[in-house]
């Protein structure tokens, strides 16, 4: 028995084992409480995988998360078919998810080299930090905040570990160097060290910020942005010119907020790269790219021919997202040579564990919609006045999404908005409001944590996290100007829409 206990969810901590054993043995007698037995077991099961979305640092919630789904349907709380129909229904954000990620995996290398440009090019911090908000708000716009955030994240360990192999005495070329090791560092180069640990920090955070304030702006921003917009019935250009009146006030405030932070060095923002530590990464720049052969030179060139078309064919709504990211991982591997199926299935690496629990997400949804849960919820919205409805939605949205995450909130409020316009009780007019106010709620308040936006528990999970010195606690204090200003600028332009 003690072996199996070791095995079950591996190496997390014992209490949360515990809990999850609980939360499975409590569900079956839930359900034997008499007339409500059924509704309490429900809400349970959302509040037990809340649980495991805020503590995805823990244990990924996938695990845990589809244990209490499995459990949830052997109860009667949901069906196999309901749960299939959820897919069905949300195919597309599933498609986007496999195959526009994949697609941006071979991007990589033309967007490191321009991240690497700017970084060795730009000198000024507040130009630079505006400069990496822009392009990495830019990107999330027509890519996905994911994968932009695995780039930066790709920048920043590949700047800091040039560095620490050449403080620790060491050639750019070792590849035998222990990164997480400061006790190889010359003392001298200690101080250099810390100070660029807190630039890169700043550097990141200015990033994964930059992946919310373009994310929210069109429906590839984002994965549940894609499924408002199927259930609201809006292609690319439409999503963005009904976003826009937040997105853009928003956007703009968002980059205010970069200046202000960085002049006045506050929340953690502010500190500039060592000389000496820039004049080793532009040594290591010009190095590289004198090595660098026409091949290469070649491949940059297709990916950038292929960002091209993936803009236009976005922009005109050429096909469904999943498949405008199939075409660019069959262009981009074609004309560069990519034939073998292992080369191709390392791009799939990082979008499948997320496909996988968006799939529990849907079998959540099947329940809340199977046992009406949200029904007196979204009833209590509906006897608000009109005016007042969008805000009290976006609120809802933002708050839910901060302790747990944004796929899932917006995937249960946006399907009971939908079922409200669907039996005639709101007006698509109004519709469109709330569908706003559920996208904008669910992707601005939510950076306050790391468990609201995926970007940001995917670079606190990531390499660089630790070698920054990057905790839980530094990223909510660092996101708190972002989720202050957002937050409040967000509701203001949902009020005034």
């Amino acid at each position: 028995m003690s072996s199996l206990y070791h095995n079950f969810l591996g190496n997390s901590p014992s209490w949360y084992k515990k809990a999850i054993i609980a939360f499975l043995l409590i569900n079956p007698l839930l359900v034997l409480i008499p007339d409500i037995g059924y509704t309490v077991a429900g809400w349970a099961l959302i509040l037990e995988f809340i649980f495991t979305l805020s503590l995805a640092l823990k244990c990924y919630p996938l695990q845990p998360g589809g244990l209490l789904v499995i459990e949830a349907v052997a109860l009667g709380l949901t069906s196999p078919a309901a749960v299939k129909h959820e897919i069905t229904a949300n195919f597309e954000v599933i498609l986007l998810l496999m195959f526009m990620v994949a697609g941006i995996y071979f991007m990589k290398n033309l967007l490191l080299f321009a991240f690497t440009k700017l970084l060795i090019n730009v000198r000024s911090k507040i130009i630079l930090s505006l400069t990496f908000s822009i392009m990495t708000a830019v990107l999330s716009a027509f890519l996905d905040a994911l994968t932009v955030t695995a780039v930066i994240i790709s920048v920043g360990v590949g700047f800091y570990s040039v560095y620490h192999k050449v403080a620790s005495g060491r050639e750019y070329h070792h590849d035998d160097h222990d990164y997480g090791d400061d006790e190889s560092v010359h003392d001298k180069n200690k101080t250099d060290l810390e100070q660029f640990r807190s630039f890169l920090r700043s550097l990141l955070m200015h990033g994964a910020v930059g992946t919310a304030l373009g994310g929210v702006s069109t429906l590839v921003g984002e994965p549940q942005n894609l499924l408002i917009a199927e259930k609201a019935g809006w292609d690319f250009i439409t999503f963005f010119l009904q976003m826009a009146p937040v997105s853009i006030p928003v956007f703009v405030a968002g980059l205010c907020t970069v200046v202000l932070v960085e002049k006045f060095k506050i929340f953690g923002y502010g500190e500039v790269i060592p000389e000496k530590v820039y004049n080793i990464l532009r040594d290591y720049d010009q190095f590289e790219s004198a090595k660098r052969t026409k091949y290469e030179v070649a491949q940059l060139w297709i990916q950038a021919s292929a960002a091209v078309f993936l803009v236009i064919a976005l922009a005109l709504h050429l096909a469904p997202v999943g498949l405008i990211g199939l075409a660019i991982i069959i262009l981009q591997t074609a004309l560069n040579g990519i034939t073998e199926e292992h080369q191709i299935g390392h791009s799939f690496e990082e979008a499948m564990p997320f496909t996988a629990l968006l799939i529990v997400f849907f079998a959540v949804v099947a329940v809340i919609h199977d046992q009406h849960l949200f029904q007196p919820i979204i009833d209590w919205v509906f006897t608000q006045s009109l005016s007042a409805q969008p805000v009290i939605m976006f609120f809802a949205n933002g708050i839910l999404s901060v302790i747990s995450d944004n796929v899932f909130v917006a995937t249960v409020y946006i399907n009971e908005v939908r079922a409200a316009y669907d039996a005639g009780d709101i007006s698509r007019e109004h519709f469109d409001l709330l569908a706003i106010a559920v996208n904008t709620g669910t992707n601005l308040p939510s950076v306050a944590t790391p468990n609201g936006q995926a970007a940001f528990l995917f670079l606190l999970t990531s390499a660089i996290a630790p070698l920054i010195r990057l905790s839980y606690g530094k990223m909510v204090w660092m996101a708190l100007p972002y989720t202050i200003v957002m937050t409040t600028v967000g509701a203001y332009c949902v009020a005034s829409l």
